[in-house]
């Protein structure tokens, strides 16, 4: 059944709070407040249980309409209670004397009033309340419980355990792998009890296999037992199917689960045997069914199949199903519509066919659904093919009949998720058809929605990733698009039929209203989250008469933005998101600050210049992002945000007193720090996890406010310094009580004399990105000491040993944990016997004829690096001849066929150049020149001070370069420049 909670999540702590003495309620109204706080509590929990009801079973139609009922009470609940929060909290203006007295009188009669109003209004949804809870009565819901699964369900599972031996088409190679992982070992480990689980999303095959696997092996084995849990498990049942399975004997169908774990511990004591526990959906399940399952030595094999990754791993060894690949894919289509895999589809339907295995994705239950449908139609035409590919994903009501089945299936796991998961799920919907979709984005979202639900122990972002993890787990969702080292869940993605579900809940539900100028959509009488991605289309014209006063989320594409109606017809709007309109402006902001609700705005990439003193008005605002505009310094008035938790901008300047902002955990992008008591200010942030400072000028008097400051931040996780240079941070040997947190620091933007002492006292420094005047034995010893460094970037201009003399790193420099490192530039270095231990891969950045002219060889030696698994190199090559290069090449893989594990090398020739300039003019213009010359990287900008510039770019002549530059209206000369990685190297120490 499609019930969401509404607003319950939130609603019900905002009652708590207005119980606090802050809002001075009068008795009667805070009497009031408590009964209907009481009764939404019982109405939350009669929501909860239906919400566990699967679509296929859905309960009497009044009992569907009183869940909605209360769902859309709660909402308007919410959104009067906001209001009156907003007016009560609302920041008192500024105003001294006899002006400002007269205005705190006028505020404190207002306020008045306002609690009048409210105890009106309560009075109100009291009678609202009353009547809800009668209805509830009168329909019985709290005898609704959850259903089994439909006959739909259990019909597909028994069609996957007696598929015809033609139908199994990629699973030949799927049962020998894990054939093979039940029966690996030695001959003392293969005695013992092999438990393997195989996860995976619904209908990806996991009986399929489990049963093929139980086939090919049960003879091999004394008995054997094939049993399915499914989501609402008889325990008793289960050990009594085991039994008359594995050759049990006068079993007493009243025996309690102790009498039958007995039974099937004796009857299996002395046996080897193979069992199949199929669709387990709890740990504690599983649990109670291990008990069962001795470990006689007689090297007995278990196989569980479960959707949860975390259940899984809780069973045993995981093996994790992958999807049929499109060859595959192709081979069970044409099986199932014209009874052969061999098959060739015609001309005319190859594309289209191509489309929906696409969104089958590999999933065999999808495959053979749709082929079904295909197969049982009046004819094979493109015309009727295309349209099953549109509906495919598109949530459609009318939807045939085999693809609500489909639904059914993914259901069940829906239905599965806690209720905060359910409607983070829904919201989901929001994202088209085959979009990656980036995990701090969809985040910051959910803050603003208040779907995270708030833990002292852990930050918004962490409890943001918990959930991805989760869903991750539960098979709803699929890591998606890993770059190089960075976090495997940074962006994911949705398998399209799950799209479909989410799609068709929310679009029942009236979750989500998506104008897109495609799909036909019917409009519901309150719209409660709005996306408008499109101008065209009957419904956007019509916005301008439907009521929107209940909107609390907006998104607007920059295409649709002329037809969006005016912003004050959005009175309670929570989220807002306009990325990319460039038709925003400092005016259109300043309408913005209008919205007093607003818990997360977003207009990055926008014309904004800046931001207006009325944000203060933004009082419950906590996500805030105007990166990639032209906002250079944030007004007197933000210091007022006191809710803020997310912070993003490009490069700013920040007003005295931001270390007011108490609550902010991140600050994305760089704020400029123009002198040493602004480090006063920023070491009250307490609570941040996140920041990026740039330096106007460092010097000494920067040195111990600096150190102070992060000792303060003890919940830092990620720093970026920008501009810092000299001695920094040689006065100091550790920083206390310091960020024991912090775990990245990137300094790819600065160049330093020498690595900071203190930097060894960071228990969880694991990534490193820093820049080096030169580097000494001392820089070795700090940065091999650092005990958790794992990945380490490291740049540096010459060596101190000389010129012409190359750095020797050894046993002596520890790097217990290092596995990456990365080294650019043009010194040189050679690794010796011991060194590095763990290290596994290894960047090389240099020029070939700046390395022979300085040392006169490529012999870095790495025969020496006993873990090193890969080695990439980046070779600067200009002027460079051919057979220079591949001697450079020859030379390193010489090396790696002499290392013991045989490293594969990746080589890469590159013209990239870090160019250092020095300018004439206003750095806000020349910044305008360099953005709009090809060839120069817009990220790529450094302005290490006044009147110099670093820059990235792709020529092979830096004096083009200048050239180029001074044509766009820049008077530049040339200082020097270096050769650095190639456009895709993660290396390029000039990328802020």
């Amino acid at each position: 059944m499609e019930v969401i909670t509404g607003a319950m999540s939130t609603l019900l702590p905002k009652l708590g709070d207005l119980l606090k003495e802050k809002y001075k309620l009068q008795k009667g109204v805070r009497g009031e407040v408590m009964f209907l706080k009481a009764e939404l509590e019982s109405m939350e929990a009669a929501l909860y249980k239906l919400s566990g009801a699967p679509i296929d079973q859905p309960p009497d139609i009044q009992v569907k309409l009183w869940a909605r009922e209360v769902k859309e009470l709660s909402y308007d609940i919410e959104d009067r209670v906001d209001t009156y929060m907003v007016r009560i909290d609302r920041a008192p203006k500024e105003l001294h004397g006899l002006r400002g007295f007269i205005d705190r009188c006028l505020d404190l009669l207002t306020k008045a009033k306002v609690r009048h109003k409210l105890g009106t209004d309560i009075k109100d949804l009291r009678s609202s309340i009353e009547e809800v809870s009668k209805r509830r009565d009168r329909y019985k819901v709290d005898q609704f419980a959850r259903r089994h699964a439909s006959m739909t369900v259990d019909n597909l599972r028994l069609s996957a355990l007696y598929k015809k031996a033609t139908e199994l088409i990629g699973t030949e190679k799927k049962s020998s792998e894990l054939i093979e992982w039940l029966m690996e070992g030695d001959e003392a480990s293969k005695k013992h009890l092999r438990i393997v689980s195989i996860a995976g999303v619904g209908g990806l095959g996991k009986t399929t296999l489990a049963k093929v696997v139980y086939d090919k092996l049960k003879g091999q084995f004394d008995c054997g037992a094939f049993v399915s849990v499914s989501h609402s498990p008889n325990i008793e049942r289960i050990f009594i199917s085991m039994l008359h399975q594995l050759g049990g004997r006068n079993i007493e169908a009243t025996w309690s689960q102790q009498q039958l774990i007995d039974e099937l511990r004796k009857l299996l004591q002395d046996k080897r045997y193979f069992i199949v526990i199929d669709d387990v959906w709890e740990t504690c399940v599983w649990e109670t069914i291990q008990y069962a399952l001795i470990d006689n030595e007689c090297g007995s094999k278990v196989i569980s199949t479960t959707r949860n990754l975390d259940i899984a791993e809780t069973i045993g060894v995981v093996y994790k199903l992958q999807p049929l690949s499109r060859s595959d894919s192709r081979k069970l289509f044409c099986l199932r519509i014209f009874g052969t895999e061999e098959t060739c589809i015609p001309n005319e339907l190859a594309e289209v066919s191509e489309n929906i295995l696409k969104k089958c994705s590999g999933v065999p239950l999808a495959i053979i659904t749709i082929a079904s449908m295909l197969a049982n139609g009046k004819e094979n035409t493109r015309k009727s093919w295309s349209k099953v590919s549109h509906i495919l994903g598109s949530g459609l009501e009318d939807s045939p009949d085999v693809i609500k089945d489909m639904r059914r299936i993914l259901s069940i796991s829906y239905y599965d998720l806690p209720p905060h998961l359910k409607t983070c799920m829904l919201y989901l919907s929001s994202y088209p058809e085959d979009s990656g979709i980036w995990t701090k984005e969809l985040i910051l979202k959910w803050v603003g929605e208040g779907l995270i639900l708030k833990d002292q122990r852990k930050s918004f972002y962490e409890m943001g990733e918990h959930y991805v993890a989760e869903l991750i787990n539960r098979s709803m969702i699929e890591p998606f698009h890993v770059y190089h080292d960075r976090d495997k869940k940074a962006y994911f993605r949705l398998h399209d039929m799950v799209l479909d579900l989410i799609t068709h809940l929310s679009t029942e539900d009236g979750f989500l209203t998506t104008l897109d100028g495609q799909r036909p959509i019917h409009l519901p009488k309150k719209i409660r989250r709005l996306s408008i991605k499109s101008s065209n289309g009957q419904y956007v014209k019509q916005l301008p008469t439907v009521g929107l006063d209940h909107v609390r989320s907006l998104s607007v594409s920059e295409e649709a933005f002329y037809s969006l109606p005016d912003l004050l017809t959005f009175p309670v709007l929570r989220l807002l998101d306009l990325i990319g309109c460039k038709q925003v402006d400092n005016h259109y902001f300043s309408i913005i600050c209008n919205l007093f609700h607003l818990r997360y705005l977003r207009l990055s990439y926008t014309s904004i210049t800046e931001i207006p003193k009325e944000i203060r008005n933004l009082q419950y605002l906590e996500v805030l992002d105007v990166s990639e505009t032209e906002v250079q310094k944030l007004p007197s008035t933000f210091v007022q945000l006191r809710q803020l938790l997310y912070l993003h901008v490009s490069r700013t300047r920040i007003p005295d007193g931001f270390g007011k902002l108490k609550h902010l955990q991140v600050l994305d992008g760089t704020i400029i720090v123009e002198s040493p008591t602004m480090m006063h200010d920023l070491a009250e942030l307490t609570e941040m996890t996140r920041m990026g400072l740039q330096f106007h000028e460092w010097n000494e008097s920067y040195e111990n406010p600096f150190i102070q400051c992060l000792g303060s931040l003890v919940k830092l996780e990620y720093l970026k310094l920008i501009g810092c240079n000299g001695d920094f941070g040689s006065q100091c040997d550790k920083v206390t009580p310091g960020p024991q947190l912090l775990q990245n620091i990137n300094m790819k933007s600065s160049t330093i004399c020498a690595v900071p002492r203190w930097m060894s006292s960071l228990c969880a420094l694991t990534i490193l990105h820093i820049s080096l005047l030169t580097l000494g034995e001392e820089d070795l010893y700090v940065l091999g000491s650092i005990r958790s460094l794992s990945h380490l970037q490291l740049s540096v201009e010459e060596s101190t040993q000389g010129c012409n003399k190359k750095i020797v790193i050894n046993n002596a420099y520890s790097f217990l944990c290092l596995t990456k490192f990365e080294i650019c530039k043009t010194i040189g270095v050679v690794f010796a016997q011991g060194a590095m231990p763990k290290l596994q891969t290894l960047v090389l950045v240099f020029g070939v004829l700046e390395t022979l002219d300085k040392f006169g060889d490529f012999d870095f030696g790495l025969e020496n690096l006993s873990s090193l698994m890969h080695v990439d190199a980046w070779m600067g090559c200009s002027k460079a001849k051919s057979e220079k290069l591949k001697a450079a090449e020859d030379s390193i893989r010489t090396a790696l066929d002499m290392n013991p594990n045989k490293p594969t090398l990746n080589c890469h020739e590159t013209n990239w150049l870090k160019v250092h300039i020095q300018y004439e003019g206003c750095q806000s213009n020349i910044k305008k020149i360099l953005s709009n010359v090809d060839g120069v990287s817009k990220r790529s900008i450094i302005y290490p001070k006044q009147g110099k510039v670093t820059i990235s770019v792709d020529d092979v002549d830096p004096t083009t370069t200048i050239e180029m530059l001074n044509k766009a209206g820049m008077l530049a000369q040339l200082l020097s420049y270096t050769y650095l990685g190639g456009e895709e190297d993660p290396t390029r120490c000039s990328i802020m």
